[in-house]
C-alpha cells in the first residue's frame, strides 16, 4: 500500500506544481521570462529603454568575444621601438586612451600603453624615454570566451582592455570593457560620434567628422566646394576613388583642399572619416603636421 500511495502521490505532486506555476506565472525558461518582461512594458510597469537593456543583459551570456572584438587588421597599435614623437602622433590621431604595444609583428604584444602615462614625456618633464618603463601587463583571452564571464573578469581585475587570441595563439583582435558594456546599455557616444540624421560634425579650427555616406551635394553646400557628383554620390566613394583601394583605419588622402582620414572601415566599406580643411597646395603629410601644431 505504501508503494501505491507513493506512485499515486507523484502524479498529484506534479499536477500541483504545474497548477502553482500557472497560477503564479513563474517563467520556466528564458523565452517565458522575456514574454513576461514585454508584458510588463506593455502595462507601463517598465519603460522601453529598461526592457531593451534587460533583454540585452540576457543576450550577453550567449555572445562570445569573437562576436564583438575589434579585428586584428583594425587595431590601433603603438610600435615598441617607435620614437616618442611617432607614438604621440598615433595616440593623438586615434583619440583612444589605451594601446597594445607590439614588437616585430602584431602577434608580439609586449604590453598595454595608457596615453596618460606619456604626459610627463610629452610635456618635457622627463628627458629620456623608454616605452618599457611605462608598459602595463597585457591580458590575453580566447576568442571563445563568453561576454558575461569577460565582464566579470574586467570588474574583478580592474582591466579595461584584453588582447584576443585564436586557437593557435595568434592575435585575433582586441576587446575593451566599453565594447562589452555597449552590448548591455547600447552604443556609448564618443567624440567622433555624429548625431542620428546628421552627416557632418564640426570640432573647430577646420576639423570635422563625416559619415562616409555624406552626399557629395550636401558636402558641397556645407563647405562651398565643387566636387563632381556625377560618378559618385557620397564622400566615401570619392575617397575610395582617390585612394584606389579599400582603405584601413588611419589612411589619409588630400583632395582639393581637404584632407580625409579614415576613422572606421571594415572589409566592405568605409564608415567614418575625419576631415581637415587645408590649403589646396598642401599634401596630406603637411595637413597632418598642421593638425599637430
Amino acid at each position: 500500500m505504501n508503494g501505491d500511495r507513493s506512485s499515486s502521490g507523484s502524479p498529484q505532486r506534479s499536477w500541483f506544481e504545474r497548477l502553482s506555476q500557472a497560477l503564479l506565472g513563474e517563467p520556466q525558461d528564458r523565452e517565458q521570462l522575456i514574454e513576461l518582461l514585454r508584458d510588463a512594458e506593455q502595462r507601463n510597469l517598465l519603460d522601453s529603454d529598461a526592457l531593451a537593456m534587460m533583454e540585452r543583459v540576457l543576450q550577453v551570456s550567449e555572445l562570445r568575444v569573437r562576436d564583438i572584438m575589434v579585428p586584428r587588421s583594425q587595431m590601433v597599435v603603438v610600435e615598441r621601438d617607435a620614437p616618442l614623437a611617432e607614438s604621440l602622433t598615433t595616440i593623438c590621431d586615434s583619440g583612444h586612451s589605451r594601446f597594445p604595444v607590439v614588437g616585430e609583428s602584431r602577434d608580439e604584444v609586449n604590453g598595454i600603453l595608457l596615453a596618460k602615462d606619456l604626459l610627463p614625456y610629452a610635456l618635457g618633464g622627463r628627458a629620456e624615454f623608454n616605452i618599457r618603463d611605462v608598459l602595463r601587463p597585457a591580458v590575453f583571452i580566447p576568442e571563445s570566451k563568453r561576454l558575461n564571464m569577460l565582464l566579470k573578469e574586467f570588474r574583478a581585475n580592474r582591466n579595461h582592455m584584453a588582447v584576443v587570441v585564436d586557437e593557435y595563439g595568434g592575435v585575433a583582435g582586441l576587446v575593451t570593457i566599453e565594447d562589452v558594456l555597449e552590448q548591455i546599455v547600447g552604443e556609448i557616444a564618443d567624440e567622433h560620434d555624429i548625431d542620428e540624421g546628421a552627416f557632418i560634425k564640426g570640432h573647430g579650427k577646420g576639423h570635422y567628422t563625416l559619415k562616409a555616406l555624406t552626399p557629395i551635394e550636401e558636402f558641397n553646400d556645407y563647405f562651398d566646394s565643387d566636387f563632381n557628383h556625377d560618378e559618385f554620390d557620397t564622400i566615401g566613394g570619392l575617397v575610395l576613388k582617390k585612394l584606389g583601394h579599400l582603405p584601413k583605419p588611419g589612411e589619409e588622402v588630400a583632395i582639393e583642399g581637404f584632407c580625409f582620414k579614415v576613422l572606421h572601415a571594415d572589409s566592405r566599406r568605409v564608415h567614418l572619416l575625419q576631415m581637415t580643411i587645408i590649403k589646396p597646395e598642401q599634401s596630406s603629410e603637411q595637413a597632418k603636421a598642421a593638425r599637430q601644431a
